[in-house]
């Protein structure tokens, strides 16, 4: 075959590859030089005629298939194939600029679908992490950009929709559709969910206590000997003092009693005794006239007494109470009235008193800051809630619990924990109980790979397994092996983050939550290159 020949076969053939692979086929000679150009309907392209196309200038003198990228858009992808003394070439410029123009016209119209769906509309990408967000008002928004939804990553993965909880709000249902390979559409039924949110407090306005006996997690014999106090006591009407260390669910228990009570219906109402002044503690556990203070609201205000009248009161950290205002608190609770600040009528009131503390309120008693009279008034039953290193496998199984609550709120999919952070939560004393155990739980998390499924040693906060091996230092001589793991451990917490932060120092010691001199001073411990 001749070149006339052979040119005027591959001018036929370029309008029939320029439409199948959805961009600009083009035929150039040996030196790139466009002889013809077409677009997917077959339309010759002339302004671009006799111009140097690189990738085909390189398939020509190297006599060898080349790809690269597009001349006219960056994100195109193109080749060139050299056949005789010409090279045929391709790209897929047009598919991309119509993805490009489906982009621009879904985020132009993303407010618009916010509003019909009633909640958040989104954009996200092959990731699944969101790009652009609406909120049901029609107001972008950058809430939650940048976080990666897992139930996004699969409709990408799998190329089709799927529906699953929101990662915006518990409760809030989501669809996930992938409209291209790079990007797809999510919205969800937030607004609906927040208005129906709003009707079921109206309802209960009055009726603060939410947790009941299900909702404590735990099954050892020390937890369930508390509920089993709260089976028997919860129908009385005589007075709960709740002991246990910060962070062990103190408030939970209480609130537990109240909802198993005969006043479950009734008002449950908290005041945390430590949180304020024992000037406003008292103006809010009695209430006040019009004119009683400096402040005081016109016509005065109801205090919490009278607004759980035949309900229940949890006065939360009751050791930290004023040694006056006690006395007053014993009278209330003696005489079953409550008399406001700067009136001398005394109101009656039916209200149970659930009390709480973290302190030995004997030890208070004898130091004088503790009234003794009022602690057997508020101690007719004593309810003690044990620590989490009381409470065995309830660890792993409140670790569980966590670890399936932050799953869908930060994209994750943990199914399982290794062994080695099994044996760290054992051994390690939570001395920040449940609420520290939660917080390392939700810490990890956020060092988690979108497609890891097992927790391990390296995603934990440097602290606890730095206190483990303090503490197993000091009592073991084998413990050379333990440190060899944990540093180990810590050295591939660093690579992995760094890693994800591009190398980037600043950002790698913001995600692993230690000082810029910190992370340097370990990078030159473990031999991690300062680039």
């Amino acid at each position: 075959m001749d070149n006339k020949e052979l040119l005027d076969h591959l001018y036929a053939a370029v309008p029939f590859i320029a439409r199948i692979t959805g961009g600009f086929a083009t035929v150039t000679d040996k030196m790139g030089r466009r002889l013809r150009s077409v677009d997917t309907h077959g339309q010759e392209i002339a302004q671009y005629h006799g111009e140097v196309y690189e990738i085909a200038r390189q398939a020509g003198q190297q006599q060898q298939p080349v790809s690269g990228a597009s001349q006219f858009i960056e994100e195109a992808e193109a080749w060139a194939l050299p056949i005789g003394n010409y090279v045929l070439c391709c790209s897929n410029v047009e598919r991309i600029e119509r993805n490009n123009k489906l982009r621009k016209a879904l985020s132009e119209a993303l407010p618009m679908i916010a509003k019909v769906a009633g909640g958040d509309a989104v954009l996200f990408d092959q990731a699944g992490r969101r790009l652009e967000t609406a909120d049901h008002t029609g107001c972008k928004s950058e809430k939650l950009i940048g976080k990666i939804s897992q139930a996004a990553y699969a409709a990408m993965q799998g190329q089709k929709p799927v529906i699953g909880e929101s990662i915006s709000l518990h409760g809030v249902t989501a669809v996930r559709i992938p409209i291209t390979e790079e990007y797809g559409l999510g919205f969800n039924n937030q607004a609906i969910v927040s208005q129906k949110q709003k009707l079921l407090n109206e309802v209960k306005k009055y009726q603060y206590a939410r947790y009941t006996l299900t909702d404590i997690i735990g099954q050892s014999d020390a937890i369930e000997r508390c509920k089993n106090i709260v089976n028997y006591v919860a129908k009385g009407i005589s007075s709960v003092l709740v002991y246990g260390a910060t962070g062990t669910g103190k408030e939970l228990f209480a609130q537990a009693i109240h909802n198993a009570s005969d006043r479950s219906d009734k008002p449950f109402i908290a005041i945390n005794c430590g949180a304020l002044p024992s000037t406003l503690i008292e103006a809010n556990l009695f209430g006040y006239v019009d004119g009683s203070f400096t402040g005081a609201k016109k016509n005065g205000n109801i205090g919490v007494f009278e607004a759980a009248n035949t309900g229940t009161v949890f006065l939360d950290e009751i050791s930290e109470m004023d040694w006056d205002l006690q006395a007053k608190l014993l009278r209330v609770i003696q005489e079953r009235e409550v008399t406001r600040i700067g009136s001398t009528k005394p109101i009656p009131i039916s209200v149970r008193i659930i009390s709480s503390t973290n302190k030995n309120l004997q030890q208070l008693i004898e130091e004088k800051r503790f009234r003794e009279d009022l602690y057997y008034r508020i101690n007719v039953i004593e309810l003690r809630v044990p620590s989490l290193r009381e409470r065995g496998k309830d660890i792993l199984l409140l670790a569980n619990y966590f670890i399936a609550k932050y799953n869908p709120v930060f994209g994750k999919n943990i199914t399982e924990i290794s062994q080695d952070v099994c044996d760290i939560f054992l051994s390690y004393p939570w001395p920040g109980n449940i609420r520290e155990l939660q917080n390392c739980i939700e810490s990890a998390l956020n060092m988690v790979d979108v497609e890891e499924k097992r927790l391990e040693v390296c995603h934990l906060p440097a602290h606890l397994y730095n206190s483990l091996a303090a503490n197993k230092k000091a009592v073991s001589s084998e413990d050379d092996n333990l440190a060899v793991i944990l540093r180990a451990a810590e050295k591939q917490a660093i690579l992995r983050v760094l890693k994800q932060a591009d190398n980037n120092r600043c950002h790698t010691a913001q995600r692993l939550g230690v000082s810029n001199t910190t992370l340097w001073r370990k990078m030159r411990e473990y031999n991690i290159p300062l680039t």
